[in-house]
């Protein structure tokens, strides 16, 4: 689908729309900037996103303020302990006819909220799994598949640990972004504390529809892309890997386990939407450093020493930058 003349002025709309939607967010996320333009990247890049920082810090409202912007479906699934697959997927029923038919579950939606979904097992978890990776599911042996865009906006609390269920690694891997979310600085939270407290009504506008997105994410795919830069990526990737010939010496010491290929997809994928978001025509070996931290971030392993010397992920990430 190509709904621009040329590429050019494709791009030069895709930035425009960005900003529009970053402005239009901004009237109910206060700060947080830097997160906003990693979940609006995701969805430019037909990526999922997980959300995490602790409770208060409006991961939910983000995820349902960037659904009001856009003219999506949106569901919102609060995962509990009992939660079950069908719960998400949906299940057969039979009607009044004495028939079976599939009743869809919130997964058939553009937007899902996966709201703390750490919190149910991993029997349940693994019900995105097919619909995070092949846009379908399979209920009865038969196969459903989503409208597009689909996208998963999971959210995580870091420090509440009782009572949860750690994501695979398998279902990690299928997030582009680990997105964690900071407390705000005090002038941030002056104006939260402004703008939450009284009767007036923000309304948000719609900015962009299904048919824009789709075409934005085969407009970025599209992008020419210098061999040298992904070279780059493809090698940050590769030092991750501990114990193997490109590994850096900080990954030797202190990772058990490296990144694999699907980071290095969505190194080149991501830094061409950074690209693109900024009204760049190519991405460049620094739009492939913006966005590493929240690629690599959940695809590499502190082994035990990291964690008993209180090395942060973060710490060894940055000096391989």
């Amino acid at each position: 689908m190509n709904q621009f003349n040329n590429d050019v002025d494709g791009i030069k709309q895709l930035a425009i729309s960005y900003q529009q939607l970053k402005n239009e967010i901004g009237k109910i996320i206060i700060g947080q900037e830097e997160v906003v333009k990693y979940v609006l990247l995701s969805i430019f890049c037909d990526s999922h996103s997980l959300l995490v920082g602790v409770p208060g810090l409006a991961k939910t409202l983000l995820v349902k303020t960037v659904s009001d912007a856009l003219e999506l479906q949106f569901k919102r699934i609060q995962f509990t302990p009992d939660l079950m697959p069908s719960d998400i997927i949906g299940a057969e029923i039979l009607n009044e006819n004495r028939q079976f038919q599939f009743n869809r579950g919130p997964i058939f939606a553009n937007i899902v909220l996966a709201d703390e979904i750490n919190r149910t097992p991993p029997k349940t978890q693994s019900a995105l799994l097919e619909a995070m990776q092949e846009r379908q599911v399979t209920a009865a042996g038969q196969a459903h598949k989503l409208e597009l865009p689909f996208f998963v906006l999971a959210t995580q609390n870091p420090i509440e640990q009782e009572g949860t269920y750690p994501l695979p690694e398998a279902q990690l891997d299928r997030f582009m972004f680990n997105i964690v979310l900071d407390y705000p600085n005090y002038e941030e939270e002056l104006q939260v504390v402004k703008s939450t407290t009284t009767d007036t009504p923000v309304s948000i506008q719609k900015v962009i529809g299904a048919n824009e997105i789709i075409a934005y994410q085969h407009l970025i795919r599209r992008m020419p892309i210098a061999d040298n830069v992904v070279e780059y990526a493809v090698k940050l990737v590769s030092t991750t890997r501990p114990n193997t010939t490109n590994a850096a010496k900080i990954i030797n010491e202190f990772v058990a386990w490296g990144a694999g290929p699907r980071a290095s997809q969505a190194l080149v994928l991501a830094a061409k939407g950074h690209a693109a978001i900024h009204g760049k025509y190519s991405p460049d070996i620094e739009d492939v450093q913006a966005v590493a931290l929240p690629i690599l971030r959940h695809r590499v392993l502190r082994n035990f020493k990291a964690e008993a010397e209180s090395v942060s992920i973060e710490k060894i990430i940055e000096e391989l930058l």
